[in-house]
């Protein structure tokens, strides 16, 4: 082959620095994998270390099952640069809070466990300013939760079908073929936010009332008066996100919760629409909202 593809071939030992932290991580967490016990643990996290989480979190769900553990059993806090696809496929029960900032692919196929990831604490930009992690974050997600203190890159939730994420702005194609999950915004989005979106559903904070501009209106509805339901789910959302990151924007937002609520825009897919209404009828006292609501709740 050529140079590159051996170049390629002959460097296994980038694997050994990868995966170092995962094998740090299994070693221990053991009594957690027998029992089930809950862990603390910190450490420093460099970018050459990618995945990280990964090979933890298939221990979990060989050990305990697609279920995985109850939520933050394993709570795992990490401070510096995190390689690319920190938390990929990470279960329930499995959390992982990074103080610092991440690179692309956080994430990824997200399978129930919670990221966190906020600025450094010595740090003097503001938050929301701030791009803290990269692109293609929470492609392809299934569930679990992730908050963000901060922008992210571009593609943010794509495919995603089942993960509820709070960040603190996005770039372009964010929400792109996603089929389920939940998604608030607390700040600018990129172009082409929901192109391909058929299902779950964004809040946008968007004060200016610049953001329908910036939608792919093909799928979706941009709706901008919530129902009371829609304000009780983003109302939870945005308080979890400050009782885990200590967001500036979310405290304002919460200080300020019956005028800030009306700048809010709901991003709602038109086949998604037509399933609820059908729903709604069959099941006029189970609404979805309150599905999602102790969804939501259950795992805070």
């Amino acid at each position: 082959g050529s140079a590159a593809t051996e170049r390629h071939c002959t460097t296994p030992q980038h694997h050994g620095l990868e995966a170092a932290l995962d094998h740090y991580l299994i070693k221990k967490a053991q009594k957690t994998l027998q029992d089930g016990s809950p862990l603390t643990l910190s450490m420093t996290i460099k970018n050459i270390h990618r995945t990280v989480g990964t090979m933890l979190g298939s221990e979990i769900s060989r050990r305990f099952g697609e279920q995985g553990l109850p939520d933050h059993t394993v709570r795992i806090s990490f401070k510096g640069t995190a390689g690319q696809s920190f938390g990929a496929f990470i279960p329930r029960g499995l959390t992982l809070h990074l103080e610092g900032e991440a690179n692309d692919y956080v994430g990824k196929g997200l399978s129930g466990g919670t990221i966190i990831i906020v600025p450094h604490k010595n740090s003097t930009f503001a938050a929301e300013h701030n791009v803290i992690a990269g692109n293609t974050l929470l492609y392809g997600a299934t569930a679990g939760q992730m908050f963000i203190r901060g922008k992210v890159g571009e593609r943010f939730a794509v495919r995603n079908s089942g993960a509820t994420a709070v960040v603190e702005g996005v770039g372009d194609h964010a929400c792109e073929y996603m089929t389920g999950g939940t998604v608030v915004v607390l700040g600018s989005t990129g172009r082409n936010f929901a192109a391909g979106m058929s299902g779950g559903m964004a809040f946008i904070y968007d004060p200016h009332k610049t953001f329908a501009l910036r939608c792919n209106h093909e799928m979706v509805d941009v709706i901008n008066v919530l129902d009371t339901e829609q304000q009780d789910l983003l109302h939870h959302l945005i308080h979890l996100h400050y009782r885990y990151t200590e967001s500036t924007i979310a405290q304002r937002i919460l200080d300020t919760w019956i005028p800030s609520v009306q700048d809010f825009a709901l991003v709602f897919p038109h086949e998604y629409r037509t399933y609820l209404l059908h729903m709604r009828q069959r099941a006029a006292q189970h609404t979805f909202y309150e599905h999602k609501l102790s969804e939501v709740v259950s795992s805070a």
